[in-house]
């Protein structure tokens, strides 16, 4: 497929079809920027698969991909015996939650889909399964939905002309359609405030260079790519006014899990006197959590550093050490940028004002 699409929004995922034979429709990010590819997985072992190897990211683009595929699960079983009907839907979900353990969306989305399983145990079997699709369905579209008004609160942050940095990918590809970190820049763009971004390229997987860089690109942002290492130079030299970053999972005193590089980043934010943003819908939030120190951080396979990209870039047998996130604490932060308007101060009190009582999590 060429990569001029021509739409600006770009669906990152979806169902295809019906519930009794239909499938997940993903864009393989791993083929950005070169080549722009979808892919179908019509069983859940490929969702799995697209989740681990990050064919399909972003937290929220994760939760919704889980649940459409605890529905391929269900097709699996067979609608024909209520109780396998069931038993195949959550233990596709059991599976799912085994792919990656730092976004909390995975398990937000999961334990929706479980529920409505439960809510709904007098139905016949292809209605039961309808009814899980339904609800998959809706978690995409309120995604979508989330992230326009995470764009419009964000966009009153931005002021006209700023230079913005933001590290890894929380744009449309992160997404339903639109981005969380990047709904602001887009907001802000359209609104004609001229911003300039700096997308650090955030290594390893370099997903800021492959993927951030390209939706601005595509979308006509102006943006400047640049190497992670060089971010404390570019705000040195006055070229940054704000920083903005999505989220993986957020504690219930506002301690955030990003992409490995986002601590680092608010550090050189605060001593530069440039202030720090997260933007992550309120599905994001893990109040059960009640500081950052409890989340789970993935550990990556070592070859990304050693091979990246197929080129062997380290001696054999280098130890390796390749945590995919790290958490900023909430005290860097200035504000988070939810659905439901600015957290600020982020502490755990305007948390609770904003999103209300704490849901449970499992993960």
């Amino acid at each position: 497929m060429s990569l001029d699409t021509a739409e600006p929004t770009l669906e990152t995922l979806g169902w295809v079809g019906n519930a009794i034979d239909g499938h997940v429709r993903l864009i393989d990010q791993t083929r950005l920027p070169t080549e722009f590819v979808r892919i179908d997985c019509r069983d859940v072992s490929s969702v799995w698969e697209a989740i681990r190897s990050l064919r399909v990211r972003g937290a929220p683009a994760i939760g919704i991909a889980a649940a459409f595929g605890a529905v391929l699960g269900g097709q699996k079983a067979g609608t024909g015996d209520l109780d396998s009907l069931r038993r195949g839907l959550l233990d596709a979900s059991a599976y799912l939650r085994t792919s990656r353990p730092t976004a909390v969306n995975l398990f937000w989305a999961l334990d929706r889909i479980e529920r409505t399983i439960e809510e709904n145990r007098g139905l016949d079997g292809p209605t039961l399964l309808e009814r899980v699709l339904t609800e998959a369905r809706a978690i995409a579209d309120e995604d979508k939905v989330m992230c326009r008004s995470i764009g419009r609160f964000g966009a009153e942050l931005v002021g006209t002309g700023q230079g913005i940095l933001t590290h890894c990918n929380a744009g449309g590809l992160a997404t339903a359609d639109y981005g969380t970190a990047l709904a602001v820049i887009f907001s802000a763009h359209s609104a004609g405030k001229a911003v300039h971004v700096f997308a650090d390229e955030t290594r390893p997987l370099l997903q800021g260079a492959r993927l951030t860089a390209w939706e601005l690109q595509r979308r006509g942002v102006p943006v400047t790519l640049i190497c992670d290492n060089m971010a404390a130079q570019v705000m040195k030299e006055g070229k940054v006014q704000m920083v903005i970053v999505g989220a993986d999972r957020i504690a219930a005193n506002g301690d955030t899990a990003n992409k490995i590089g986002t601590y680092g980043v608010a550090l050189l934010a605060k001593a530069h006197g440039i202030p720090f943003y997260v933007a992550a819908p309120s599905s994001t939030f893990d109040l059960s959590l009640p500081d950052g120190s409890s989340i789970p951080i993935e550990q990556r396979d070592p070859r990304e550093i050693t091979q990246g990209f197929g080129r062997q870039t380290a001696p054999e047998g280098i130890s390796v050490y390749n945590p995919a996130f790290d958490v900023t604490p909430a005290q860097l932060i200035d504000a988070i940028v939810t659905e439901r308007g600015l957290i600020r101060p982020v502490d755990a009190k305007t948390i609770r004002k904003t999103l209300g009582p704490p849901r449970s999590s499992q993960s």
